[in-house]
């Protein structure tokens, strides 16, 4: 028997314990700050699996002088990094397995059609927080762990399994395992690609506009100049500067996206009191950064072009607008599609589906970037679940997909690791 026949044979009789495995998972509320009882989850079946661990809680101070750390949380205690390391006979090329254990918040329950945390599963389906961006995909990272443990297939080179925290904030735990000596010849981030591989991803940075009226009474507003009134025209501007940077790019893997690199106003606050006119006004957003693009150039070119309001309206002349790079940044990722981790995961994935995979760039930003920059790490996007219900209510993965995701991986995992380290 083939190992491909082999690797789906068990996947098959393990499918019932990854979806409890999973329910465990989602039914933890493991939002920023609460990662800890997810992380027990994972550190019990890692030891299951007999894997080396190492638990630790990252200490700020290990990580914030490195230049891509950007994280407003501080401290770090009670809720741990775990890596599991399986390791190799030796002289095989290693591999990491990435996933983040972090979630995003529920948002209004109202809209959940069941508990955020219930971990139901219905028409082959689990819904919560999490279950597919990104715990379905942790799931499939250690069910294929799993199987290599169970039918002792000799692997030369190392797994390591990564579930880290912080990954929704900026990426500080992959950045922690990577400053603690965590390195591979090779990695690969299970977010929900539904299938498809990533091998460029954009990276994007958040961002703090002030804009400034002159306040006046609302009785005789002619007399100020409304922030709002303001803040408006830079959004336009905004919106024409990212027609500009997306004009540029013509990498075929974008193709099937609508907007490349998007600059995303996601909050204004202005005004205190209705019969004023606001003399402030506050626009928070996130734009978007090209797989070939310095995050540094990003950002000097979004502040000229903020400069470069004053040439249409005279107001910013005086009173030009401030610019803060804030929280959360992601490092853009670039792999080339002939590279041998790109190669190597498109066989075995033709050996499962028995066609070629899609190969397209992701549209958002993952811990792939610290890898590739900090790293020098060739990382890949791979995994289960879909982008259309991440972050959103009702949340929810298709098992199946993750039983799949998981053969595709296992069997990476015996060709990749066994190969020759050059």
């Amino acid at each position: 028997m083939t190992i491909n026949k082999l690797i789906r044979e068990c996947i098959q009789k393990k499918q019932l314990s990854a979806n409890k495995l999973l329910q465990r998972l989602v039914q933890e509320d493991s939002t920023r700050g609460n990662e800890y009882k997810a992380q027990a989850i994972i550190i019990e079946k890692c030891r299951e699996l007999g894997l080396q661990l190492d638990i630790w809680d990252i200490e700020e101070k290990q990580v914030k002088k490195h230049p891509f750390y950007r994280c407003d949380r501080g401290n770090f205690d009670e809720n741990p990094n775990v890596v599991g390391v399986l390791k190799g006979s030796g002289g095989g090329k290693s591999l990491i397995l990435n996933g983040h254990i972090d979630v995003v918040p529920e948002g209004d329950r109202k809209d959940w059609k069941v508990d955020p945390y219930s971990g139901k599963v219905e028409n082959g389906r689990l819904y919560g927080r999490g279950a597919t961006d990104m715990k379905g995909g942790t799931v499939a990272l250690l069910l294929a762990i799993e199987v290599m443990k169970e039918l002792e297939i000799p692997l030369k080179g190392d797994v390591l399994f990564q579930s880290v925290i912080e990954e929704e904030s900026g990426g500080t735990g992959t950045l922690a395992a990577l400053l603690r000596g965590y390195t591979a010849d090779g990695a690969i981030i299970p977010e929900p690609t539904n299938l498809k591989v990533f091998p460029k991803q954009q990276g994007s940075m958040w961002f703090r506009i002030t804009v400034k009226g002159k306040a006046a009474h609302g009785g005789t507003r002619y007399e100020g100049v409304s922030s709002i009134d303001k803040a408006i025209t830079i959004v336009n501007r905004l919106h024409e500067l990212e027609q500009i940077r997306n004009a540029r790019i013509t990498d075929a893997l974008f193709e099937s996206i609508p907007i490349p690199v998007p600059i995303n106003v996601g909050k204004i606050q202005s005004g205190k009191w209705p019969s004023s006119v606001p003399d402030i006004a506050v626009i928070e957003g996130r734009i978007g950064v090209a797989p070939n693009e310095a995050l540094k150039d990003v950002e000097q070119e979004m502040e000229q072009w903020l400069v470069e309001t004053a040439k249409t309206d005279s107001w910013f002349k005086e009173n030009p607008v401030e610019i803060e790079w804030f929280g959360g940044r992601w490092q853009p990722g670039d792999l080339t599609i002939d590279h041998p981790l790109m190669t190597t995961l498109s066989d075995c994935y033709q050996e499962v589906f028995g066609k070629v995979p899609v190969v397209e760039a992701s549209p958002w930003g993952t811990d792939g970037g610290i890898l590739s920059k900090a790293g020098n790490i060739p990382v890949l996007i791979f995994g289960p679940g879909t982008t259309e219900v991440a972050h959103d209510a009702n949340e929810y993965i298709e098992l199946q997909k993750i039983y799949e995701a998981a053969e595709v991986i296992a069997l990476m995992i015996y060709n990749w690791c066994n190969q020759e380290k050059e």
